[in-house]
């Protein structure tokens, strides 16, 4: 595990995505906080880190199979899940309060809870993403032909799991770690210092968010298609609730910490696998 983790990673990621924790962590008992992250499906949220892997190589402009076998190799070692698992688990004991792990298990725990984390783990795991996004978009078009209500719920629903000028923020400091890491390690000339490149991911940020709103929406009514109206207006209250606020602005904060941490560690390994190229 890196200094990064070790040290104060979350808090400057915490930072990054503009939120701070006030209170003490006080679950630190490790049979609660695996429950935890079974019960909420966040153990299979971390494993669908791997899955993005496929576009590490699209940001210093090659393409994952270009490296054939060696590639998958890479992957299955550095995104190894027992790894980001206790890297969650490490933070997770130092910040989750025991309030608010209390709060999401008990919702998590209820029928409808146990319900969504079945469809949202499956969601998490499912490779092919071009019939995934087909079908969401196919359901969202025949919603908004009969005027249907669902969609504003669905939209809630999204707005309360994370805010979206969050998840830029993190979305941009995983590209800069990434290809910060990449130039440190001889894979690619970066012709510009880490401010100028914050500065170019920013002139991303329109179609970056427009897309990160088409592909949530489509998203959500492909995975919660099997669940009423009523059902995904109760899931939008649960999630709005403040506890359920805190919690989601964590696990979001780690998963991305850790995402940002393993591209590190691919940019370091890819100078093996192939020679060193201009950006």
């Amino acid at each position: 595990m890196t200094a990064l983790i070790r040290n104060c990673a979350f808090f400057l990621m915490a930072a990054a995505i503009g939120f701070t924790l006030t209170s003490p962590a006080r679950a630190t008992d490790l049979d609660r906080l695996e429950a935890f992250m079974e019960v909420t499906g966040f153990d299979v949220a971390l494993d669908s880190i791997r899955l993005s892997a496929e576009t590490a190589p699209n940001m210093i402009g090659i393409e994952a199979e270009d490296f054939g076998s060696e590639w998958t190799r890479l992957v299955e070692d550095v995104f190894d899940t027992e790894q980001m698992h206790d890297m969650a688990i490490d933070i997770l004991s130092q910040t989750l309060d025991d309030d608010i792990l209390n709060h999401a298990v008990e919702f998590y725990a209820s029928d409808l809870g146990q319900r969504l984390v079945v469809v949202e783990n499956a969601s998490h795991l499912k490779e092919d993403d071009a019939l995934k996004t087909e079908s969401g978009e196919a359901i969202v078009a025949g919603l908004v032909d009969i005027g249907s209500p669902r969609l504003e719920e669905l939209k809630r629903m999204n707005s309360a799991i994370g805010s979206e000028d969050a998840s830029i923020r993190a979305i941009q400091e995983v590209q800069v770690r990434f290809l910060m890491a990449a130039a440190s390690a001889g894979i690619i000339d970066l012709r510009m210092d880490e401010e100028d490149l914050r500065e170019s991911l920013k002139t991303q940020e329109p179609e970056i968010r427009l897309n990160m709103q088409r592909s949530a929406l489509s998203g959500s009514a492909y995975t919660y298609q099997a669940f009423s109206d009523a059902e995904i207006s109760a899931y939008a209250d649960a999630l709005e609730n403040p506890k359920m606020q805190q919690v989601y602005e964590l696990m979001n904060a780690v998963q991305f910490e850790i995402m940002a941490n393993r591209y590190e560690a691919v940019a370091q390994r890819l100078q093996a696998l192939r020679p060193s190229q201009d950006l």
